[in-house]
């Protein structure tokens, strides 16, 4: 399990095991196995020192101290993190623009991805689809003429580098590519993981709630893009589109926000402008 976000190390791609190599498994830093055959359920009093998730670390693993945990995760992000950069590499080398795509669950994400590639044309690209279970958005992807693979996690609740790294692997991207990669819907877990991308994108549905970013800082925070997708509904509920972008720039007061309709298209034009704009700042 992941101390990060508590997730499952079980990994596939199109049915391929990916073996998603956090390292957290049983080898820490220090040399110590763990074989987790023994029973935590003894008594561990710890001084007094019972509540595991209010400490430094912010999440509860039982049997484990603040300490231990931080050290772990730090571990486990430092390990990421190279991973990352050799994406990083092979992107930069190709003069690829990679955007990692986050939200909720239900912003979007893959009705505005659809309509990005019909308006991209013949620019060359590829997606990276992330979902814990299904085919269903690589299916919708792959429906547009864009070729796509499709990385289920089964319980883990985000995507790393190590998967993207594989995944990058198999599709084999043309120079000048743009790279989508579309996360598990999760605000919370993948601010934490670099992929290897040239910006964190995060979508937010005017359906949502306008204190989103406040609840979920580190990933608005993380993101260079927000785009506030859905706007063709906002006349039809309570949405305060001013507010959203007030509490955007109270998180990432440097965020760009994009008001869009992927249905509509409305606002498409600016976020296609800012993708060209941003692969051409990268090759130059």
């Amino acid at each position: 399990m992941c101390t990060v976000c508590g997730c499952s190390d079980t990994v596939t791609a199109d049915g391929k095991a990916f073996g998603h190599s956090h390292g957290h498994a049983h080898s820490h830093a220090d040399g110590h196995h763990h074989h987790h055959d023994h029973d935590h359920g003894h008594d561990h009093h710890h001084h007094g020192h019972h509540h595991y998730g209010t400490g430094p670390a912010g999440v509860s693993v039982p049997g484990m101290s603040q300490a231990r945990l931080i050290k772990v995760e730090t571990s486990i992000l430092a390990k990421n993190d190279a991973y990352a950069m050799a994406n990083r590499r092979v992107l930069k080398a190709l003069g690829a623009l990679a955007v990692n795509l986050v939200s909720s669950p239900g912003s979007g994400k893959t009705t505005l991805l659809c309509e990005t590639i019909r308006r991209l044309g013949t620019a060359p690209l590829a997606v990276i689809e992330g979902d814990q279970q299904t085919s269903a958005d690589a299916d919708r992807i792959r429906a547009t003429g864009a070729t796509a693979i499709q990385i289920n996690t089964g319980k883990g609740c985000h995507l790393d580098a190590h998967m993207v790294g594989h995944a990058m692997d198999d599709l084999t991207l043309k120079p000048g590519s743009f790279l989508f990669i579309e996360n598990v819907g999760n605000l919370v877990c993948p601010a934490a993981f670099d992929l290897g991308e040239d910006a964190k994108i995060a979508i937010l549905s005017v359906t949502e709630g306008e204190d989103k970013p406040l609840k979920y800082p580190d990933m608005f925070t993380a993101a260079k893009v927000a785009i506030l997708n859905k706007i063709d509904l906002a006349p039809h509920t309570a949405a305060d589109l001013d507010a959203y972008e007030s509490n955007l720039r109270r998180v990432n007061p440097s965020i760009t926000i994009l008001r869009v309709s992927a249905r509509t298209g409305q606002g498409m034009e600016a976020w296609i402008q800012w993708l060209h704009h941003a692969r051409t700042a990268k090759v130059m």
